[in-house]
């Protein structure tokens, strides 16, 4: 299924994921780019408990409410989100990162939720 302002061309895809260069995104024989310029950091509060509970709540809210909306996907879209965790994980010759390997894990896990939501196969 087609979308409005989207292309089909995996190739275009491709060269779009191919620009992330953090998060295991990076793409070998192509330096990082350079630092940003300092610029001042905003204050940030403390996170409390309190916050912290509350960022744990929505989180969980979060992810129940993606599984349920990748349940009711179609299979091309959820083979799409499935194909994403696979571009977060390390590329060869790239030192794995725990942050990264766990979250494409969890990427994945999510969608074996949604899939047994639907009463289908985590295929």
């Amino acid at each position: 299924m087609s979308h409005p302002g989207l292309s089909d061309d995996p190739r275009q895809r491709e060269r779009a994921l191919s620009r992330w260069t953090n998060e295991g995104g990076a793409v070998p024989g192509v330096p990082p780019p350079g630092p940003l310029p300092a610029a001042p950091e905003a204050p940030m509060p403390a996170n409390g408990p309190a916050e912290i509970g509350a960022l744990h709540i929505r989180v969980i809210a979060l992810e129940n409410l993606l599984i349920a909306l990748l349940a009711a996907a179609s299979d091309q879209q959820r083979s799409m989100a499935r194909e994403m965790a696979g571009y977060i994980s390390p590329r060869p010759g790239f030192t794995p990162h725990p942050l990264t390997i766990h979250a494409a894990d969890h990427m994945t896990d999510l969608l074996d939720r949604a899939a047994r939501l639907a009463g289908g196969s985590a295929a």
